[in-house]
């Protein structure tokens, strides 16, 4: 039997393992379709929490009688006003906006405003189609997403585009 005479080290919770770990994020995680449900729902949850942190009179808004009451309607977006970058591919999709930038790749997400952001770098292949565009923050993080363009051509106005929001929105914030 073999015994390792070096150190015990623990393993350690990095991004490579965990990318939870990584500050921005975001994903979305379904349950399972066979999980019983508990018997208390979220939105039980959300009455007791609401009911205890709530005061007791509210002042109630003046409602149209003549909108629609659908909840569910998502609301519509404010026009942009500057140039908007949008690129994407059959897994990852890059938009950049006044909001700021946006990266996901398959289902993972993560969104950066403005003034998260130190440097906005990008970089077409040498030989390939292929288009990288890396985001860096303050602390030194860097965030890379790659998109396969459907032409060479397309590279080259993806670059003008990225550009053009670049020096529509970056320069302002920094």
């Amino acid at each position: 039997m073999e015994q390792s005479n070096g150190p015990i080290q623990q393993p350690l919770r990095v991004a490579s393992a965990d990318p939870g770990f990584i500050p921005g994020l975001t994903g979305t995680v379904a349950p399972p379709k066979d999980a019983p449900q508990d018997a208390v729902t979220e939105d039980a949850v959300t009455e007791d929490v609401t009911a205890v942190d709530e005061p007791a009179e509210v002042d109630a808004a003046p409602e149209d009688d003549d909108a629609p009451e659908d909840d569910d309607a998502p609301e519509p977006a404010a026009p942009a006003d500057g140039p908007v970058f949008e690129a994407a591919d059959r897994r990852g999709r890059i938009v950049a906006d006044a909001e700021g930038v946006r990266l996901s790749y398959d289902e993972e997400a993560c969104e950066f405003r403005w003034d998260e952001i130190a440097a906005v770098e990008s970089e077409k292949g040498r030989f390939g189609k292929k288009f990288t565009v890396t985001v860096h923050t303050p602390d030194r993080r860097w965030y890379p997403i790659e998109i396969v363009a459907p032409d060479r051509g397309g590279i080259a106005g993806w670059e003008t585009e990225l550009d053009a929001v670049l020096d529509a929105y970056f320069d302002e914030a920094s």
